[in-house]
């Protein structure tokens, strides 16, 4: 990509960012999105996001093994950006007894409000998922006190019935209302349910959602920009709106015809437009 399409990509976006500030639901990029580019320069990375006129990030698992000290440099990176640290994404290790409290410590840190399980390992059965609803509900009561929430993410597989039950299904019944059900909007339509009838089914719950679009040709899948896939989004906006209580919503992309950074800046433009159509 060209320094002069990415800044014209960039002033698109962050011209659209300023005038979308009136609605007060921040848009942030799932930093998944640009993971190489993460790996290779977080601090710069983080700094090119905010100029494109994102206003959060969520950093994905890795962020656990950060210390303290390094912690305090990303904060004061995403402040001197203008930029927040929405949420985390974890394995099922940061909700161990043992790891929970440095989950906490670097949330804290770089100013995340939610600590939400994107993995939770090896689940057997219905069961077993029943026992996911159990750890989020007692993380739920051990870090609402200090301002945190935490929630799960979706990926289609908890869209896919097991013996008659979704496991989506049980973790929404097994968990209190101030569990956080992030929706993955593309994941959750490869599955074959509904992200809009999900979303009626919990209000007040789908606090944060991932605007990552999907297409039913194989060739393409996820590898879609925002709004060239089959996700119904100026539908699927308005119902996270009316009822499903959203804060903020993250945008995810795992690939496209375009390079990581340039993907990040176009989902941007296209989102902004999206949601004013």
């Amino acid at each position: 990509m060209s320094r002069r399409s990415f800044l014209a990509l960039a002033a698109a976006a962050s011209a659209a960012s300023a005038a979308a500030k009136k609605r007060k639901i921040p848009v942030g990029l799932e930093l998944y999105s640009v993971r190489d580019q993460l790996k290779q320069d977080l601090m710069g990375t983080v700094v090119a996001v905010a100029k494109m006129g994102y206003e959060g990030v969520e950093f994905y698992a890795p962020y656990f093994d950060w210390t303290p000290g390094y912690a305090k440099q990303v904060r004061k990176v995403l402040d001197d950006s203008g930029i927040r640290c929405f949420s985390t994404h974890n394995g099922a290790k940061s909700f161990t007894d043992e790891n929970l409290p440095h989950a906490i410590e670097i949330n804290q840190i770089i100013g995340s409000k939610f600590i939400i399980m994107a993995s939770a390992g090896p689940v057997q059965g219905i069961d077993g998922w029943k026992k996911v609803a159990g750890t989020l509900t007692t993380t739920s009561g051990k870090i609402k006190p200090l301002g945190l929430r935490t929630g799960f993410h979706n990926h289609n597989a908890e869209f896919v019935p097991i013996d008659g039950k979704r496991p989506m299904d049980v973790l929404a019944a097994g968990t209190p209302k101030d569990v956080v059900l992030q929706l993955d909007a593309g994941a959750c339509l490869e599955a074959g349910s509904d992200p809009i009838a999900w979303i009626n089914a919990n209000p007040g719950r789908i606090v944060s959602m991932h605007c990552k679009d999907w297409s039913p040709d194989a060739a393409k899948g996820y590898r879609v920009l925002l709004g060239e896939g089959a996700v119904p989004w100026k539908k699927l906006l308005q119902s996270a709106e009316k009822s499903g209580g959203i804060e903020h919503y993250l945008v995810e992309q795992e690939g496209s015809d375009f390079p990581p950074m340039e993907t990040a800046a176009r989902c941007l433009v296209a989102f902004r437009k999206l949601h004013k159509s």
